[in-house]
């Protein structure tokens, strides 16, 4: 008795799961993501008073978002991870936001 699983072949090749992306995609959503790397770290030593934090966290959540829909392939999952992740992603900011009003984060001069 053998203990080998075959498996049927489709025709089809793996890397047709990505259908519709090319490498060129990828290279454009790495660069996207390079350049808004490059606007925080801008951010960091540029003085622009109390619109620091917002543009911050902006560029943060933009971010987070491409990676998870790009690379971790979300925009082909099904609705319930649609809504297990954006409801997850409201609730951290949410989290994140009440933490630094704990601090009187935004009332600092």
């Amino acid at each position: 008795m053998s203990t080998t699983v075959e498996h049927a072949t489709t025709g089809h090749d793996s890397h047709d799961e990505h259908a519709g992306h090319g490498n060129s995609h990828y290279y454009l959503v790495a660069l996207a993501l390079a350049i808004l790397t490059g606007l925080e770290v801008l951010l960091s030593y540029v003085d622009i008073g109390k619109a620091f934090l917002p543009l911050l966290m902006i560029l943060m959540m933009i971010k987070f978002v491409m990676v998870v829909l790009e690379f971790m392939h979300l925009r082909k999952d099904a609705k319930l991870f649609h809504y297990l992740f954006w409801s997850g992603f409201l609730l951290a900011i949410a989290v994140y936001i009440g933490f630094l009003a704990t601090f009187k984060f935004f009332l600092q001069p």
